[in-house]
Protein backbone atom coordinates (compact mmCIF):
# COMPACT_ATOMS: atom_id res chain seq x y z
CA UNK A 1 0.00 0.00 0.00
CA UNK A 2 1.45 3.46 -1.02
CA UNK A 3 1.50 6.39 1.16
CA UNK A 4 -0.93 8.16 -0.24
CA UNK A 5 -3.44 4.97 0.16
CA UNK A 6 -2.70 4.79 3.86
CA UNK A 7 -3.41 8.54 4.33
CA UNK A 8 -6.67 7.77 2.25
CA UNK A 9 -7.17 4.60 4.46
CA UNK A 10 -6.21 6.40 7.84
CA UNK A 11 -8.68 8.95 6.76
CA UNK A 12 -11.71 6.81 6.71
CA UNK A 13 -10.49 5.56 10.13
CA UNK A 14 -10.21 8.81 11.54
CA UNK A 15 -13.81 9.75 10.36
CA UNK A 16 -15.13 6.78 11.69
CA UNK A 17 -13.65 7.03 15.16
CA UNK A 18 -14.38 10.93 15.16
CA UNK A 19 -10.76 12.17 15.87
CA UNK A 20 -11.32 15.44 14.50
CA UNK A 21 -7.26 16.83 14.17
CA UNK A 22 -6.36 13.49 12.92
CA UNK A 23 -9.25 13.63 10.10
CA UNK A 24 -8.70 17.45 9.76
CA UNK A 25 -4.48 16.94 9.01
CA UNK A 26 -5.06 14.07 6.45
CA UNK A 27 -7.56 16.07 4.30
CA UNK A 28 -5.30 18.77 4.54
CA UNK A 29 -2.56 16.19 3.55
CA UNK A 30 -4.33 14.42 0.64
CA UNK A 31 -5.71 18.06 -0.63
CA UNK A 32 -1.44 19.05 -1.24
CA UNK A 33 -0.80 16.21 -2.44
CA UNK A 34 -3.44 16.54 -4.98
CA UNK A 35 -2.24 20.00 -5.86
CA UNK A 36 1.13 18.88 -6.13
CA UNK A 37 -0.01 16.21 -8.62
CA UNK A 38 -1.91 18.61 -10.78
CA UNK A 39 1.38 20.99 -10.62
CA UNK A 40 3.74 18.02 -11.63
CA UNK A 41 1.13 16.67 -14.16
CA UNK A 42 0.40 13.12 -13.02
CA UNK A 43 0.51 11.21 -10.39
CA UNK A 44 3.75 11.18 -8.19
CA UNK A 45 6.17 8.86 -7.33
CA UNK A 46 6.74 7.64 -3.72
CA UNK A 47 9.73 10.10 -3.66
CA UNK A 48 7.17 12.92 -4.71
CA UNK A 49 4.77 11.94 -1.85
CA UNK A 50 7.62 12.13 0.99
CA UNK A 51 8.68 15.82 -0.70
CA UNK A 52 5.01 16.88 0.06
CA UNK A 53 4.95 15.37 3.48
CA UNK A 54 8.27 17.07 4.70
CA UNK A 55 7.51 20.35 3.20
CA UNK A 56 3.88 20.04 5.09
CA UNK A 57 5.53 19.80 8.17
CA UNK A 58 7.97 22.18 7.92
CA UNK A 59 5.29 24.83 7.73
CA UNK A 60 3.66 23.27 10.57
CA UNK A 61 7.23 23.24 12.66
CA UNK A 62 7.64 26.92 11.40
CA UNK A 63 4.11 28.06 12.05
CA UNK A 64 4.73 26.26 15.75
CA UNK A 65 7.48 28.99 15.77
CA UNK A 66 5.95 31.96 15.06
CA UNK A 67 3.04 31.72 17.08
CA UNK A 68 5.22 30.39 19.69
CA UNK A 69 6.39 34.03 19.19
CA UNK A 70 3.13 35.80 19.57
CA UNK A 71 2.75 33.81 22.76
CA UNK A 72 -0.46 32.00 21.24
CA UNK A 73 -0.43 28.83 22.75
CA UNK A 74 -3.51 27.39 21.43
CA UNK A 75 -2.17 26.90 18.24
CA UNK A 76 0.97 26.09 18.94
CA UNK A 77 -0.99 23.37 20.15
CA UNK A 78 -2.85 22.90 17.20
CA UNK A 79 -0.05 23.06 14.67
CA UNK A 80 2.01 20.40 16.59
CA UNK A 81 -1.04 18.17 17.10
CA UNK A 82 -1.31 18.37 13.24
CA UNK A 83 2.88 17.96 12.64
CA UNK A 84 2.59 15.05 14.57
CA UNK A 85 0.38 13.51 12.75
CA UNK A 86 2.03 14.01 8.92
CA UNK A 87 5.12 12.87 10.76
CA UNK A 88 3.49 9.51 11.35
CA UNK A 89 3.86 9.14 7.65
CA UNK A 90 7.45 10.52 6.88
CA UNK A 91 10.35 8.03 6.78
CA UNK A 92 12.28 8.11 10.59
CA UNK A 93 13.81 11.42 11.06
CA UNK A 94 17.88 11.16 11.32
CA UNK A 95 19.88 12.24 14.89
CA UNK A 96 22.71 14.75 14.76
CA UNK A 97 24.74 12.37 15.14
CA UNK A 98 23.92 10.34 11.87
CA UNK A 99 23.72 13.80 9.98
CA UNK A 100 27.06 14.87 11.25
CA UNK A 101 28.57 11.53 9.71
CA UNK A 102 26.95 12.07 6.06
CA UNK A 103 27.88 15.79 5.91
CA UNK A 104 31.62 14.69 6.82
CA UNK A 105 31.44 12.49 3.81
CA UNK A 106 29.96 14.64 1.36
CA UNK A 107 32.16 17.24 2.15
CA UNK A 108 35.23 15.21 1.69
CA UNK A 109 33.51 14.08 -1.68
CA UNK A 110 32.83 17.65 -3.00
CA UNK A 111 36.39 18.70 -1.77
CA UNK A 112 35.05 21.35 0.25
CA UNK A 113 36.94 23.11 2.53
CA UNK A 114 35.54 26.22 4.08
CA UNK A 115 32.30 27.85 4.54
CA UNK A 116 31.87 28.86 0.64
CA UNK A 117 31.91 25.57 -0.46
CA UNK A 118 28.21 25.27 1.13
CA UNK A 119 26.25 25.24 -2.02
CA UNK A 120 28.36 22.18 -3.45
CA UNK A 121 27.74 19.91 0.20
CA UNK A 122 23.65 21.16 0.99
CA UNK A 123 22.26 19.74 -2.35
CA UNK A 124 24.87 16.62 -2.35
CA UNK A 125 22.99 15.52 1.23
CA UNK A 126 19.56 16.93 0.69
CA UNK A 127 19.16 14.30 -2.38
CA UNK A 128 20.60 11.70 0.09
CA UNK A 129 18.38 12.39 2.91
CA UNK A 130 14.94 12.93 1.31
CA UNK A 131 12.14 13.76 3.70
CA UNK A 132 14.36 12.25 6.18
CA UNK A 133 16.45 15.54 8.07
CA UNK A 134 15.19 18.78 8.41
CA UNK A 135 17.32 21.12 5.56
CA UNK A 136 17.79 23.57 8.23
CA UNK A 137 19.41 21.15 10.73
CA UNK A 138 21.76 20.29 7.81
CA UNK A 139 22.56 23.37 7.22
CA UNK A 140 23.54 24.17 10.61
CA UNK A 141 25.69 21.03 11.00
CA UNK A 142 27.35 21.63 7.57
CA UNK A 143 28.50 25.26 8.48
CA UNK A 144 29.85 24.13 11.97
CA UNK A 145 31.67 21.65 9.90
CA UNK A 146 33.03 23.77 7.14
CA UNK A 147 33.71 26.75 9.91
CA UNK A 148 36.41 24.20 12.27
CA UNK A 149 37.91 22.81 8.89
Amino acid sequence: MSVKEQIASDLKEAMRERDNVRRDTLRLTLAALHNAEIAAGGELDENGVTDVLAKEAKRRRESIEEFGKAGRQDLVDKEEGELAVISSYLPQQLSREEIAEAARQAIQETGASGPRDLGKVMPVLMGRFRGRADGREVNEVVRELLGSS
